[in-house]
């Protein structure tokens, strides 16, 4: 199973391919944003005070 911070990695490690179209860049960039958004949100959630 893939966790989130491996995911993360992945799509970072998959923008650094210089056989990207824009296309797909923007894609790989939107899904990025997206898992660090999600990460962020359980971060906070699991420092939020009960």
């Amino acid at each position: 199973m893939t966790t989130l911070h491996d995911q993360i990695q992945m799509l970072r490690a998959e923008l650094t391919s210089f056989h990207l179209s824009r296309r797909e860049r923007r894609q790989i960039e939107r899904e990025l944003n997206e898992a660090l958004a999600r990460c962020a949100t359980e971060r906070h959630d699991e420092t939020a005070p009960a």
